[in-house]
């Protein structure tokens, strides 16, 4: 398996020598023409690339002859100098230099090619003086040795993995329906011939899905200058640090929670740092500390919003979501921590004093909730006071396919996301309780409330009807899902297994039922709804008193 610096070097190697390539075509067109300014703005700018990521990459030598070829070109674009004369030739020169350093690059030999004459003319063509030439035209002399050669690197629309991945999905369902009636059947051959198809969809789901990745540091590039501007908008000092940006994940998934980390960011800046007078009265440091980073959790990848600012104010959110009739003065009483601090995902909620142009208007902390609940992942919460706060997303890796835990109601199949899935637990009736009307359930500490999804789903009761321990017998299976630090138990006839699942949308007009987040069709070609698990919450905190 080939190392991250493998790969880095192989998606440098044919970058560049695109760019050659494409070097090689200019450099002609403007010979040819002058004049051709449009060949020259693509010089110049295909130089200055070239010259930062092969400094990046620490390969020295291209980066030099690439600085100095767009000294030159930045000369003549901007008239100081003219492409004519002995520079021609050195010009030529210099991208075949590039050409063959660039190709040294994949040799187990240390490279062959000096540059340092050729640094030395570019030097004298900067200064305006003379190059040293060997002869009258050194590339026509080397032109049957020179190599023409295509790059390894193929650029995709990503539309087109998007199709692909379907297809795969498409096929991951049909995959597992015949593994399925190979093991009823039990033909031999026809199970062998199954197991060989598993396999084989099993690498190509994850080939697809690997080439849809990328670097996490493409998203996190772009923030420092969205810092420095949001900083000096709100007139504060803020020294931005930025990890794990080599971890990968898919471009879709990066692409939708864009805008939530803009939002995340600019709440950093805005709410939890605080000014510079009001850090050195609070003993810290004029300049406010912000993180992003990025890391991996089992399957998941975790993005991480960290700064070391004021912290969230519980009771003052607490106050805030009474004031705004969220809820009663009562009942916010018996919230805990976590449940107070959900209030800030409420659409317009908001702590600002004043409305700026980035903070007070109410809008933000719901567009970061609503990117993560559409991928089906996760948003943490952690805070302590006068010290600083940390959002972390919980991502998917793969919108497409997900795990899931298969369940049983009544002899049908339904499937939760994984991604919302605590615990499952087997409870007697005489391990719960009935508080106010609910069912509640004390697990490690915690009173979780229980709903018997039976009755929702299949009844059409509420949630909140009535609950009544009498109707409870024998071992009751739980599944205990997590939604914005809320748990909730559902009762569920049995548990089935878990299980990598293609989650296709509801059509019309079953899309207007909010429980269900879409359906899957399992090996068996049984079709399983897919539990909304943000939804179900949302209802049972909407009608609880």
């Amino acid at each position: 398996m080939k190392s991250r610096e493998e790969e880095y070097r192989e998606i440098f190697m044919a970058e560049a020598l695109e760019y050659y390539d494409a070097m090689s075509r200019h450099i002609s067109e403007l010979e040819k023409d002058p004049g051709d300014e449009k060949a020259l703005h693509e010089l110049f700018r295909l130089m200055h690339n070239l010259k930062a990521n092969a400094r990046a990459m620490g390969f020295n030598a291209i980066g030099e002859v690439a600085h100095r070829m767009e000294t030159i070109f930045g000369l003549i674009r901007s008239k100081e100098r003219t492409f004519s004369g002995s520079m021609v030739p050195v010009l030529f020169d210099g991208i075949d230099t590039i050409g063959s350093l660039i190709r040294g690059l994949d040799q187990e030999d240390e490279i062959t090619t000096d540059p340092e004459q050729l640094l030395e003319n570019l030097d004298l063509l900067v200064q305006g003086e003379e190059p040293i030439l060997e002869g009258e035209d050194k590339n026509a002399d080397e032109d049957a040795t020179r190599k023409l050669e295509l790059s390894d690197l193929v650029y995709i629309q990503i539309k087109k993995l998007d199709h692909l991945l379907n297809l795969v999905g498409e096929l991951i369902i049909d995959r597992d329906r015949i593994l399925t009636l190979s093991q009823e059947i039990g033909n031999p051959a026809l199970q062998a011939a199954a197991s060989h198809l598993f396999r084989i969809a099993d690498d190509l789901q994850y080939s697809v899905m690997d080439a849809r990745l990328v670097n996490v540091g493409s998203l996190f590039n772009k923030f420092p200058r969205v810092v420095r501007d949001v900083a000096v908008a709100e007139k504060k000092e803020v020294e931005l640090t930025i990890n794990g940006q080599d971890i990968q994940i898919d471009r879709n998934i990066l692409q939708i929670i864009t805008d939530a980390l803009l939002h995340l960011v600019r709440n950093a800046i805005g709410h939890g740092l605080e000014t510079p007078e009001e850090r050195q009265r609070a003993g810290k440091p004029e300049r406010g500390s912000l993180t992003l980073s990025a890391q991996t959790e089992r399957d998941d990848v975790l993005i991480q919003v960290i700064d070391d600012g004021k912290g969230i104010d519980v009771e003052q959110v607490r106050r805030k979501a009474v004031e705004r009739g969220l809820v009663s003065a009562e009942a916010s009483r018996t919230l805990d921590t976590n449940a107070v601090r959900a209030f800030l995902f409420e659409p317009g909620f908001s702590m600002a004093k004043e409305v700026t142009d980035i903070s007070g208007r109410g809008v933000g902390l719901d567009v970061v909730k609503l990117a993560i609940d559409s991928l089906g992942g996760q948003l943490r919460v952690d805070s302590i006071l006068g010290q600083g706060t940390t959002f972390t997303l919980v991502l998917p890796t793969s919108i497409a396919v997900k795990g899931a835990l298969l369940f049983e109601l009544e002899e049908r199949s339904y499937a939760i996301p994984l991604m919302h899935t605590d615990s499952v637990v087997s409870l007697q009736p005489k391990q719960l309780h009935v508080v106010g009307g609910i069912l509640m359930a004390r697990l490690l500490g915690e009173n979780i409330p229980v709903v018997d999804l039976r009755k929702l789903l299949h009844n059409g009761d509420s949630p909140l009807a009535p609950a009544l321990k009498a109707e409870l017998v024998g071992r009751q299976d739980i599944i205990i899902v997590n939604y914005n630090n809320r748990k909730l138990g559902l009762i569920v006839d049995r548990f089935l297994r878990q299980q990598d699942i293609v989650i296709k949308p509801m059509s019309k007009p079953l899309d207007m039922i909010d429980l269900f987040g879409g359906v899957t069709l399992l090996g068996s070609g049984q079709v399983c709804l897919v539990i909304d698990v943000p939804a179900l919450t949302r209802l049972f905190l909407a009608r609880r008193p």
